[in-house]
Protein backbone atom coordinates (compact mmCIF):
# COMPACT_ATOMS: atom_id res chain seq x y z
CA UNK A 1 0.00 0.00 0.00
CA UNK A 2 2.66 2.34 1.14
CA UNK A 3 4.09 2.27 -2.61
CA UNK A 4 0.53 3.17 -4.12
CA UNK A 5 0.08 6.87 -5.33
CA UNK A 6 -3.29 8.23 -6.95
CA UNK A 7 -3.28 10.74 -8.96
CA UNK A 8 -6.57 13.49 -9.06
CA UNK A 9 -6.79 15.14 -12.11
CA UNK A 10 -9.89 18.67 -10.85
CA UNK A 11 -8.88 20.96 -13.39
CA UNK A 12 -12.13 21.54 -15.50
CA UNK A 13 -14.79 24.19 -14.81
CA UNK A 14 -18.06 21.94 -15.14
CA UNK A 15 -20.06 24.59 -17.06
CA UNK A 16 -23.05 21.83 -18.09
CA UNK A 17 -24.21 22.61 -14.32
CA UNK A 18 -24.04 26.08 -14.24
CA UNK A 19 -25.32 27.71 -12.61
CA UNK A 20 -24.61 24.76 -9.69
CA UNK A 21 -20.90 24.94 -11.26
CA UNK A 22 -19.19 28.09 -12.10
CA UNK A 23 -15.71 28.59 -13.64
CA UNK A 24 -14.84 30.06 -9.84
CA UNK A 25 -15.89 27.49 -8.00
CA UNK A 26 -16.47 23.90 -10.34
CA UNK A 27 -18.98 21.06 -9.87
CA UNK A 28 -16.07 18.90 -8.14
CA UNK A 29 -15.76 21.00 -4.78
CA UNK A 30 -19.25 21.13 -4.83
CA UNK A 31 -21.96 19.03 -2.36
CA UNK A 32 -23.31 18.26 -5.64
CA UNK A 33 -25.17 15.06 -4.36
CA UNK A 34 -26.24 16.34 -0.76
CA UNK A 35 -24.34 13.90 1.31
CA UNK A 36 -22.32 16.06 3.03
CA UNK A 37 -19.30 15.32 0.95
CA UNK A 38 -17.83 17.58 -1.87
CA UNK A 39 -17.05 15.25 -4.97
CA UNK A 40 -13.49 15.42 -4.64
CA UNK A 41 -13.64 14.35 -1.29
CA UNK A 42 -15.76 11.50 -2.30
CA UNK A 43 -12.94 10.54 -4.67
CA UNK A 44 -10.50 10.53 -1.50
CA UNK A 45 -12.63 8.84 0.53
CA UNK A 46 -13.23 5.81 -1.79
CA UNK A 47 -9.55 4.86 -1.73
CA UNK A 48 -9.31 4.60 2.08
CA UNK A 49 -7.24 1.39 2.80
CA UNK A 50 -5.13 1.65 -1.05
CA UNK A 51 -3.26 4.81 -0.28
CA UNK A 52 -1.79 6.61 2.25
CA UNK A 53 -2.81 10.35 2.21
CA UNK A 54 0.54 11.11 2.04
CA UNK A 55 0.66 9.89 -1.29
CA UNK A 56 -2.47 11.41 -3.20
CA UNK A 57 -1.68 14.01 -5.87
CA UNK A 58 -4.19 16.90 -7.06
CA UNK A 59 -3.39 18.62 -10.58
CA UNK A 60 -5.46 21.49 -11.17
CA UNK A 61 -5.81 24.87 -12.12
CA UNK A 62 -3.86 27.02 -10.34
CA UNK A 63 -7.05 29.63 -9.55
CA UNK A 64 -8.47 26.02 -7.67
CA UNK A 65 -5.11 24.91 -5.50
CA UNK A 66 -6.82 27.09 -2.11
CA UNK A 67 -10.03 25.08 -2.57
CA UNK A 68 -8.10 22.19 -2.56
CA UNK A 69 -6.00 22.93 0.48
CA UNK A 70 -9.32 23.77 2.08
CA UNK A 71 -11.15 20.48 1.11
CA UNK A 72 -8.01 17.95 1.39
CA UNK A 73 -5.96 19.50 4.00
CA UNK A 74 -4.09 15.96 4.66
CA UNK A 75 -2.10 16.06 0.99
CA UNK A 76 1.04 17.69 0.72
CA UNK A 77 0.87 21.38 -0.21
CA UNK A 78 3.57 20.08 -3.01
CA UNK A 79 1.40 17.54 -4.12
CA UNK A 80 -0.88 20.03 -5.21
CA UNK A 81 0.18 20.39 -8.94
CA UNK A 82 -1.27 24.20 -10.30
CA UNK A 83 -1.50 24.18 -14.06
CA UNK A 84 -1.09 27.52 -15.31
CA UNK A 85 -2.75 26.44 -18.18
CA UNK A 86 -5.42 23.86 -19.36
CA UNK A 87 -3.88 21.60 -21.80
CA UNK A 88 -6.21 18.51 -21.78
CA UNK A 89 -5.21 15.32 -20.02
CA UNK A 90 -2.08 13.81 -21.34
CA UNK A 91 0.12 16.64 -20.10
CA UNK A 92 -1.62 16.68 -16.87
CA UNK A 93 -1.02 13.17 -16.60
CA UNK A 94 2.61 13.03 -17.10
CA UNK A 95 2.97 16.21 -15.00
CA UNK A 96 2.03 14.60 -11.80
CA UNK A 97 3.60 11.16 -13.11
CA UNK A 98 7.45 12.30 -13.78
CA UNK A 99 6.94 14.44 -10.43
CA UNK A 100 5.92 10.93 -8.57
CA UNK A 101 8.77 9.30 -10.14
CA UNK A 102 11.27 11.60 -8.67
CA UNK A 103 9.44 10.55 -5.35
CA UNK A 104 9.10 7.12 -5.38
CA UNK A 105 10.47 5.21 -8.94
CA UNK A 106 8.68 2.01 -8.19
CA UNK A 107 5.20 3.62 -7.70
CA UNK A 108 2.08 2.40 -8.89
CA UNK A 109 -0.24 4.67 -10.29
CA UNK A 110 -4.07 4.94 -9.93
CA UNK A 111 -5.11 8.56 -12.38
CA UNK A 112 -9.27 9.45 -11.76
CA UNK A 113 -10.91 12.37 -12.55
CA UNK A 114 -12.64 14.42 -9.59
CA UNK A 115 -16.04 14.76 -10.46
CA UNK A 116 -16.99 11.21 -10.81
CA UNK A 117 -19.56 9.31 -9.09
CA UNK A 118 -19.07 5.62 -7.21
CA UNK A 119 -22.44 4.24 -5.18
CA UNK A 120 -20.20 0.94 -4.42
CA UNK A 121 -17.13 1.82 -2.64
CA UNK A 122 -16.16 -1.72 -1.44
CA UNK A 123 -16.28 -2.66 -5.16
CA UNK A 124 -14.36 0.08 -6.17
CA UNK A 125 -11.56 -0.92 -4.34
CA UNK A 126 -11.37 -4.58 -5.11
CA UNK A 127 -11.47 -3.70 -8.71
CA UNK A 128 -8.43 -1.22 -7.97
CA UNK A 129 -6.71 -3.72 -5.90
CA UNK A 130 -6.97 -5.99 -8.28
CA UNK A 131 -5.83 -3.69 -11.06
CA UNK A 132 -2.87 -2.54 -8.75
CA UNK A 133 -2.04 -5.98 -8.31
CA UNK A 134 -1.75 -6.65 -12.28
CA UNK A 135 0.09 -3.30 -13.12
CA UNK A 136 2.83 -3.93 -9.85
CA UNK A 137 3.76 -7.22 -11.45
CA UNK A 138 4.03 -6.16 -15.04
CA UNK A 139 4.33 -3.39 -17.38
CA UNK A 140 0.67 -3.43 -18.60
CA UNK A 141 -1.65 -0.37 -18.52
CA UNK A 142 -4.81 -1.09 -17.43
CA UNK A 143 -8.12 1.37 -17.47
CA UNK A 144 -11.56 0.21 -15.93
CA UNK A 145 -13.93 -0.48 -18.28
CA UNK A 146 -17.53 -0.39 -17.00
CA UNK A 147 -20.13 -2.65 -17.80
CA UNK A 148 -23.02 -1.30 -19.77
CA UNK A 149 -26.79 -0.72 -18.47
CA UNK A 150 -27.82 0.97 -21.09
CA UNK A 151 -27.17 1.28 -24.93
CA UNK A 152 -25.20 4.74 -23.84
CA UNK A 153 -24.10 7.41 -26.29
CA UNK A 154 -22.68 10.25 -24.51
CA UNK A 155 -19.49 7.89 -23.04
CA UNK A 156 -16.54 6.50 -25.53
CA UNK A 157 -16.72 1.99 -25.14
CA UNK A 158 -13.13 0.13 -24.50
CA UNK A 159 -13.50 -3.06 -27.00
CA UNK A 160 -11.92 -6.07 -24.84
CA UNK A 161 -11.37 -9.82 -26.10
CA UNK A 162 -14.34 -12.41 -24.88
CA UNK A 163 -12.11 -13.68 -22.02
CA UNK A 164 -10.04 -12.98 -19.55
CA UNK A 165 -5.90 -12.84 -20.36
CA UNK A 166 -4.05 -15.89 -19.83
CA UNK A 167 -1.48 -13.46 -18.07
CA UNK A 168 -3.64 -12.43 -15.42
CA UNK A 169 -4.23 -14.73 -12.26
CA UNK A 170 -5.59 -14.58 -8.82
CA UNK A 171 -6.93 -11.79 -8.27
CA UNK A 172 -6.52 -9.66 -11.46
CA UNK A 173 -7.91 -12.56 -13.01
CA UNK A 174 -10.94 -10.38 -14.57
CA UNK A 175 -8.55 -8.15 -16.47
CA UNK A 176 -8.88 -8.47 -20.48
CA UNK A 177 -6.79 -7.57 -23.21
CA UNK A 178 -8.07 -4.19 -24.99
CA UNK A 179 -8.35 -4.58 -28.82
CA UNK A 180 -9.74 -0.76 -29.33
CA UNK A 181 -11.33 2.43 -28.22
CA UNK A 182 -14.47 3.59 -29.37
CA UNK A 183 -15.56 7.25 -29.86
CA UNK A 184 -18.64 8.48 -28.58
CA UNK A 185 -21.34 6.08 -30.76
CA UNK A 186 -24.29 6.87 -32.27
CA UNK A 187 -27.54 4.96 -31.09
CA UNK A 188 -27.70 2.07 -33.32
CA UNK A 189 -24.17 1.74 -32.65
CA UNK A 190 -24.25 1.74 -28.64
CA UNK A 191 -26.96 -0.83 -29.20
CA UNK A 192 -24.90 -2.94 -30.81
CA UNK A 193 -22.06 -3.31 -28.61
CA UNK A 194 -24.66 -3.95 -25.84
CA UNK A 195 -25.93 -6.53 -27.69
CA UNK A 196 -22.02 -8.07 -28.24
CA UNK A 197 -21.22 -8.46 -24.82
CA UNK A 198 -17.50 -7.46 -24.90
CA UNK A 199 -17.58 -3.71 -24.97
CA UNK A 200 -17.38 -1.52 -21.94
CA UNK A 201 -17.67 2.06 -20.98
CA UNK A 202 -14.43 4.28 -20.96
CA UNK A 203 -14.41 5.42 -17.06
CA UNK A 204 -11.24 7.66 -17.22
CA UNK A 205 -9.43 5.73 -14.56
CA UNK A 206 -6.40 4.45 -15.05
CA UNK A 207 -3.61 2.13 -13.42
CA UNK A 208 0.09 1.67 -14.11
CA UNK A 209 3.45 1.59 -12.53
CA UNK A 210 5.10 4.75 -12.69
CA UNK A 211 8.22 3.56 -14.92
CA UNK A 212 5.71 2.01 -17.33
CA UNK A 213 3.52 5.76 -18.39
CA UNK A 214 6.34 7.28 -18.56
CA UNK A 215 7.72 5.09 -21.05
CA UNK A 216 4.74 4.95 -23.03
CA UNK A 217 4.95 8.59 -22.88
CA UNK A 218 8.36 8.72 -24.02
CA UNK A 219 7.43 6.17 -26.75
CA UNK A 220 4.54 8.15 -28.31
CA UNK A 221 4.75 11.29 -27.29
CA UNK A 222 8.58 12.55 -27.00
CA UNK A 223 7.49 15.83 -27.06
CA UNK A 224 5.84 15.78 -24.35
CA UNK A 225 8.35 13.72 -22.47
CA UNK A 226 10.94 16.32 -22.95
CA UNK A 227 8.98 19.36 -21.81
CA UNK A 228 8.88 16.92 -18.78
CA UNK A 229 12.15 16.82 -18.22
CA UNK A 230 12.44 20.66 -18.67
CA UNK A 231 9.90 21.22 -15.45
CA UNK A 232 11.86 20.98 -12.81
CA UNK A 233 11.54 24.31 -11.33
CA UNK A 234 8.46 26.43 -10.35
CA UNK A 235 9.31 29.08 -13.36
CA UNK A 236 10.16 26.36 -15.51
CA UNK A 237 6.58 25.36 -15.07
CA UNK A 238 5.32 28.33 -15.66
CA UNK A 239 7.65 29.18 -19.22
CA UNK A 240 7.18 25.12 -20.40
CA UNK A 241 3.41 23.86 -19.08
CA UNK A 242 1.22 26.36 -21.53
CA UNK A 243 3.10 25.23 -24.43
CA UNK A 244 2.80 21.75 -24.38
CA UNK A 245 0.47 19.89 -26.83
CA UNK A 246 -3.06 20.18 -25.70
CA UNK A 247 -3.96 16.32 -25.53
CA UNK A 248 -5.68 13.54 -24.13
CA UNK A 249 -4.36 11.28 -22.74
CA UNK A 250 -6.38 8.30 -24.86
CA UNK A 251 -5.16 9.92 -27.87
CA UNK A 252 -1.58 10.68 -26.67
CA UNK A 253 -1.17 6.78 -25.30
CA UNK A 254 -4.06 5.01 -24.63
CA UNK A 255 -4.96 4.04 -28.38
CA UNK A 256 -1.41 3.69 -29.88
CA UNK A 257 -0.59 1.78 -27.00
CA UNK A 258 -3.97 -0.85 -27.14
CA UNK A 259 -2.72 -1.16 -30.90
CA UNK A 260 0.36 -2.83 -29.81
CA UNK A 261 -1.54 -4.85 -27.44
CA UNK A 262 -0.01 -3.10 -24.20
CA UNK A 263 -3.34 -2.10 -22.70
CA UNK A 264 -5.78 -4.31 -20.21
CA UNK A 265 -8.78 -3.30 -18.65
CA UNK A 266 -11.00 -4.78 -15.86
CA UNK A 267 -14.69 -4.86 -16.42
CA UNK A 268 -16.54 -3.36 -13.14
CA UNK A 269 -19.54 -2.62 -12.21
CA UNK A 270 -19.86 -0.22 -9.15
CA UNK A 271 -22.51 2.33 -9.85
CA UNK A 272 -20.37 4.53 -11.79
CA UNK A 273 -21.14 7.71 -13.14
CA UNK A 274 -18.88 10.94 -14.80
CA UNK A 275 -21.76 13.05 -13.87
CA UNK A 276 -21.15 15.38 -16.39
CA UNK A 277 -24.87 16.61 -16.96
CA UNK A 278 -27.82 16.98 -15.22
CA UNK A 279 -29.52 13.97 -16.31
CA UNK A 280 -26.50 11.57 -15.10
CA UNK A 281 -27.05 13.79 -11.75
CA UNK A 282 -31.08 12.93 -11.58
CA UNK A 283 -29.95 9.04 -12.54
CA UNK A 284 -28.19 9.02 -8.92
CA UNK A 285 -30.56 10.81 -6.66
CA UNK A 286 -32.85 9.29 -4.36
CA UNK A 287 -36.50 9.82 -6.26
CA UNK A 288 -39.80 10.44 -4.95
CA UNK A 289 -42.72 8.51 -6.53
CA UNK A 290 -43.38 11.16 -8.90
CA UNK A 291 -39.33 10.06 -10.36
CA UNK A 292 -38.69 13.95 -9.02
CA UNK A 293 -34.80 13.64 -7.41
CA UNK A 294 -34.21 16.92 -5.19
CA UNK A 295 -31.20 18.15 -3.05
CA UNK A 296 -32.29 20.86 -0.26
CA UNK A 297 -35.46 21.99 1.47
CA UNK A 298 -37.82 21.38 -1.57
CA UNK A 299 -41.76 20.83 -1.86
CA UNK A 300 -42.88 19.00 -4.98
CA UNK A 301 -46.56 19.73 -5.60
CA UNK A 302 -48.12 18.15 -9.04
CA UNK A 303 -44.51 17.75 -10.12
CA UNK A 304 -43.12 14.86 -12.11
CA UNK A 305 -39.60 13.85 -13.18
CA UNK A 306 -37.55 17.42 -12.20
CA UNK A 307 -34.41 17.44 -11.27
CA UNK A 308 -34.09 20.30 -8.59
CA UNK A 309 -31.09 21.62 -6.50
CA UNK A 310 -31.47 24.26 -4.41
CA UNK A 311 -29.22 23.65 -1.07
CA UNK A 312 -28.85 27.22 -0.28
CA UNK A 313 -32.28 28.22 -0.20
CA UNK A 314 -33.96 28.26 2.71
CA UNK A 315 -37.63 26.89 1.31
CA UNK A 316 -38.35 26.27 -2.23
CA UNK A 317 -41.62 25.22 -3.17
CA UNK A 318 -42.78 24.10 -7.02
CA UNK A 319 -46.08 23.11 -8.47
CA UNK A 320 -47.03 21.68 -12.18
CA UNK A 321 -43.43 21.59 -13.04
CA UNK A 322 -43.42 18.17 -15.39
CA UNK A 323 -39.16 17.30 -17.21
CA UNK A 324 -37.54 20.45 -15.39
CA UNK A 325 -34.81 21.76 -14.18
CA UNK A 326 -34.58 23.88 -11.36
CA UNK A 327 -30.77 25.36 -9.53
CA UNK A 328 -30.39 28.18 -7.15
CA UNK A 329 -26.48 28.83 -6.54
CA UNK A 330 -25.22 32.48 -5.39
CA UNK A 331 -27.92 34.19 -5.85
CA UNK A 332 -28.15 32.66 -9.62
CA UNK A 333 -31.71 30.59 -10.94
CA UNK A 334 -31.91 28.28 -13.85
CA UNK A 335 -35.19 26.95 -14.72
CA UNK A 336 -34.54 24.79 -17.67
CA UNK A 337 -36.88 21.80 -19.31
CA UNK A 338 -34.50 18.72 -19.31
CA UNK A 339 -35.03 18.22 -22.57
CA UNK A 340 -33.10 21.27 -23.35
CA UNK A 341 -30.07 20.80 -21.21
CA UNK A 342 -27.36 21.06 -24.03
CA UNK A 343 -27.99 24.49 -24.13
CA UNK A 344 -27.14 25.29 -20.41
CA UNK A 345 -23.56 26.22 -21.27
CA UNK A 346 -25.01 28.94 -23.47
CA UNK A 347 -27.38 29.79 -20.25
CA UNK A 348 -24.16 30.47 -18.44
CA UNK A 349 -21.55 31.91 -20.51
Amino acid sequence: MDNNHIVIMAGGIGSRFWPLSTPEFPKQFIDILGCGRTLIQLTVDRFEGLCPKENFWVVTNAAYVDIVRKQLPDIPESHILAEPAARNTAPCIAWACWRIKQESPEANVVVTPADAVVMNPVEFRRVIGNALAFTAESDAIVTIGIKPSRPETGYGYVETSLAPDASASGAAGDIRKVSSFKEKPDLATAERYLQAGNYLWNAGIFVWNVGTITSAISTYKPNIAADMERMTEPEEVQAVFPQIEKISIDYAVMEPAAADGKVYTHPADFGWSDLGNWASLHDKLQKDSANNGTVGNVQMYECRDCVVHAEEAARVVLQGLEGYIVSAKGGRLLVCKRSEEQRIKEFGA
